[in-house]
């Protein structure tokens, strides 16, 4: 029961309609750890500069996060800049040092080479591809990407994409990469483009998230109706811990990967997302606890669910 995460750990300098934070504790492998460890045992593999905090990676080993892959080399973390207006399902970049994860190399420890689960976060594709030649077998392979892969390096993003099973893509990613405008039919021209099986979740934010399975019906997981959003940085990797780290979790205990455990993970992960959201940077998951988790997917699934049938006049 393991999972490796290779992708970023940075620092984020962000405005929203709530709020400023400088210097926040950020990065796409950061907030997809802190939520799969909820629910499976998590390998990050990373590079920060010399300017990280020692006690940002002591936080992270406190949560049971193996950080032997995580790399400090001279220099300075990646620091991203934005800003978030009224639509907070999108965001408007000011500035992205690269720095130190300008040069990123990810070699994995030996250990993480028998993961039984990957998650690809949103890195160039060819070193996505580089992680995968240094796993043995894994049985779940996850991937997520962005607009500037599909713009700059779509033929090797194809490429990784032919390796995993299943794609993290929001709806603007996802027009861009099919070229289709409807999402249904983005989704399965996403789907045509691999050689293999390929699970497409369609991330949309407020609006919720779609499922798509090889020869399965369409599911559709609602986002949990949140009164005060602080903070929407991260939310979609949350979303993508949640729900890799349920199917690990699932795996790894013998089973298979059926409808009802998608819908399982697709759940979690949007549970686990609504919480990350309610403050700046990982304030909110630092005191997270398994029964507040519990208690909202209680009451994400009483929201969801409708008793009864369809009746009609005489």
């Amino acid at each position: 029961m393991s999972i490796v995460v290779v992708g970023s750990v940075a620092f984020d300098s962000l405005e929203t309609p709530a709020g400023k934070r400088e210097q926040a504790l950020g990065g796409s492998a950061n907030y997809f750890s802190i939520c799969a460890n909820f629910f499976t045992d998590v390998r990050l593999c990373a590079v920060v500069g010399d300017d990280f905090p020692a006690s940002h990676t002591a936080w992270l080993g406190s949560k049971g996060i193996d950080t032997s892959g995580l790399i400090q080399k001279p220099g300075k973390t990646f620091h991203w800049k934005g800003r978030y207006g009224t639509d907070l399902n999108e965001a408007q970049t000011l500035g992205t040092d690269l720095n130190v994860f300008a040069d990123f190399d990810p070699i994995l420890p030996a250990h993480y080479a028998n993961a039984e689960t990957v998650f690809l976060a949103n890195i160039d594709p060819d070193l996505q591809r580089k992680v995968l030649t240094q796993v043995k077998a894994p049985k779940l392979v996850g991937m997520d990407s962005m607009n500037l892969w599909i713009n700059i390096k779509r033929d090797s993003l194809i490429q990784t994409l032919n390796m995993v099973d299943v794609l993290f893509l929001n709806e603007t990613e996802s027009r861009m990469l099919s070229g289709e405008h409807n999402i249904v039919k983005a989704a399965k021209a996403i789907q045509r483009l691999s050689k293999k099986p390929l699970t497409v979740v369609v991330k949309r934010g407020e609006y919720g998230a779609l499922l798509f399975q090889p020869e399965q019906p369409v599911v559709f997981m609602p986002a949990f109706a949140i009164e005060d959003v602080f903070d929407p940085t991260g939310a979609g990797d949350t979303f993508a811990g949640g729900c890799m780290g349920t199917l690990d979790r699932h795996i790894s205990a013998g089973g298979t990967l059926d409808d009802a455990t998608w819908r399982r993970a697709m759940l979690t992960g949007t549970v686990m997302a609504s919480f990350v959201v309610e403050a700046f940077s990982f304030d909110r998951m630092q005191i997270l606890t398994p029964g507040e988790v519990k208690a909202r997917a209680h009451e994400l699934q009483r929201m969801t669910t409708v008793d009864g049938a369809i009746t009609f006049k005489a």
